[in-house]
């Protein structure tokens, strides 16, 4: 087999192209030493190319590669004016703007940004911060975010090591001291870092909150050597080969964003079609998607399955022959979602697997190799393996080639460990250089990873594995089925059952649909207990399907079926329903007999 290349660019484009790539040790690929050097050794080289197109803020706007550099120091230099000390975090409350790439990557250079879901609660954002001990904060306005500065400022207040905060887009300013960050910024020199301090591969380039809207989510701390090696194993896909173009819609404080639409096509020297502060919830821009692809060559693009299945159709005469592949992930994909994409766009839809504790990305479909069913090959110098583990997620054993098991990975992607308050911690989550997913699938003798599921989404229905994605998979193929999700609802004699939410488009009856699940279940175990309709399926803010909101779903049907009356509620809690409820002994010895958490409460 040939080794494709594109230059000193190496190209797995088939899978006999990864052993040799991997022939060359990752020690000897003069990778730059941190992101900082990545984006100047791009913007030194070619200065005047395009780097973003800023769509969705008013003005469309270009930052060539020089421009984008000179953005970058000045935000750097702004952090160091106001004390940032080398390493120091800077906490980013942003939607998705030029300048937030700008305040991102400039806190690379000088330290450590946190970017994080300004939509999370209040008091989360605070327990973030004041983990990572952020001493700079940069917020959007209430133009662009109503409400937001506000509850920055709120979140500012309660930082003991802040020194700043900035905002983007306007305001009124409070205390700690800061001011507006575009007025700001501009005010620094743009041709240098005035700071001395330079990143190095083991020193830390940024902080990414996992996880759902429940609980305070776990920090997984990134290295510059891993966000640059994924910036240059991202590009062995061949995604930026040739002048590529990357169209950006999802969040940059989701690794998806940062790495895919940010570090890989700035590391190749290709450009980034950002969708602005809504991204792809933004309607205006989504009417006009074809359009935006035709004007900006766009080459790819990443998003979840219900992006795609909104899609509009592409408009006779439209010119889309640039676009190269639609990437998908993070939830089931119904098979007419697909096929109706492939057939109008005459691109493949291309899978991947990937988690934050792992960088981004640890398998990608080969462009000229796809395999049904699989969601990838592992990307150059990481390892994947499926393996046993016990009860502690420890692993026991490997699984065979083919065989199902926990997904484990290692190799220049993997985390340090989720941070605590001594630094990362690997802790239950890595053994002996491997990272235990728990995310249940097998790998076959190439490499190529086949995702089945979530270990924590096993139902238990007296004492038997359900694997409720199977049943999703059924369900998907019914023609008016849009979207599927199957959960364990509590159950007294079976300790929990199988029940599906759908979406749906025309008029289904949920009979029908459960005769569907009847007829196309794997096993009789298998079988919803109950097809549930509803309006749309729960999703993280980066689209990602969130089955927490449908568990505490069917225990609130279960509590209308043992007590229409009741007033008891039901909330999340770490990702688990709690019921709350008053002083009803009858209320509360149910529920035991459910096995569904409860607390008292007085009112």
């Amino acid at each position: 087999m040939t080794h494709h290349a594109e230059g000193d660019r190496p190209l797995i484009l088939v899978p006999e192209d990864l052993p040799l790539v991997e022939a060359v040790p990752l020690a000897e690929r003069d990778l730059p030493a941190s992101t900082y050097e990545l984006l100047r050794r791009t913007a030194t080289a070619t200065p005047d190319a395009p780097a973003l197109h800023l769509l969705g803020e008013g003005e469309e706007v270009t930052w060539s590669y020089g421009e984008l550099l000179a953005r970058v120091h000045q935000a750097a230099n702004l952090y160091t004016s106001f004390g940032l000390r080398p390493g120091g975090t800077v906490g980013l409350l942003l939607p998705n703007t030029g300048h937030t790439y700008a305040a991102l990557l400039g806190a690379q250079a000088v330290g450590v940004p946190n970017p994080v879901n300004p939509m999370l609660a209040e008091q989360h954002i605070i327990d973030i911060f004041i983990l990572t001990e952020a001493e700079i904060l940069v917020v959007a306005g209430s133009s662009m975010a109503p409400g937001l500065w506000e509850k920055a400022v709120r979140v500012a207040e309660a930082l003991p090591r802040l020194r700043a905060l900035f905002v983007v887009g306007g305001n009124g300013l409070s205390t700690p001291p800061g001011g507006s960050f575009e007025r700001l910024a501009a005010e620094q020199p743009g041709d240098r870092l005035i700071s001395r301090h330079r990143s190095g591969p083991r020193d830390l380039a940024a902080y990414f909150h996992t996880g759902g809207t429940t609980g305070t989510p776990k920090i997984a701390p990134h290295t510059h050597a891993m966000e640059v090696y994924m910036a240059w194993a991202l590009g062995c896909t061949g995604a930026y080969a040739g002048g590529g173009v990357a169209l950006a819609g999802l969040p940059l404080f989701h690794v998806n964003a940062l790495h895919v639409t940010g570090l890989a096509p700035f590391m190749h020297g290709a450009s980034v079609v950002s969708l602005g502060p809504l991204g792809y919830r933004d309607e205006t821009l989504m009417g006009d998607f074809w359009r935006i692809i035709e004007r900006y060559r766009v080459t790819a693009f990443s998003a979840v399955p219900t992006v795609y299945a909104s899609l509009p159709p592409v408009p006779d005469g439209v010119d889309i022959s640039s676009l190269r592949a639609g990437v998908v992930g993070a939830a089931p994909l119904p098979g007419r979602v697909r096929a109706g994409f492939e057939q109008s766009v005459k691109v493949p839809m291309l899978e991947g697997y990937g988690l934050t504790e792992a960088t981004c990305a640890s398998a990608t479909t080969p462009a000229f190799a796809l395999r049904a069913g699989s969601v990838g090959l592992r990307l150059p110098y990481q390892q994947i393996k499926a393996v046993t583990v016990d009860a502690d997620d420890r692993p026991t054993g490997d699984c065979p080639p083919g065989q199902t098991g926990v997904l484990a990975i290692s190799g220049p992607a993997v985390f340090p460990g989720y941070l605590g308050p001594d630094g990362p911690d690997p802790t239950g989550k890595i053994f002996d250089g491997w990272l235990v997913t728990g995310d249940l699938g097998h790998v076959d003798e190439d490499g190529y990873v086949y995702l089945t599921g979530r270990a924590k989404d096993l139902i238990i229905r007296g004492g038997h594995n359900i694997d409720p994605r199977p049943i999703e998979e059924s369900l998907l193929e019914h023609p008016a089925v849009s979207g599927a999700a199957v959960v364990g609802r509590p159950d007294p004699h079976s300790g929990e059952v199988p029940v599906a939410y759908v979406t749906v488009t025309g008029q289904p009856g949920e009979d029908d649909l459960l005769a569907w699940a009847r007829a196309h279940a794997i096993e009789p175990a298998a079988v919803p207990k109950a097809v549930h309709i509803i309006a749309s399926l729960p999703t993280t803010t980066v689209g990602k399907l969130y089955k927490p909101e449908l568990v505490a779903d069917a225990v609130r049907r279960i509590l209308a079926g043992l007590d229409p009356q009741a007033t008891a509620e039901v909330v999340l809690e770490d990702g688990r329903p709690v019921v709350l409820i008053g002083a009803d002994a009858q209320l509360a010895a149910a529920l035991d007999r459910y096995q569904i958490r409860y607390r008292r409460v007085t009112s």
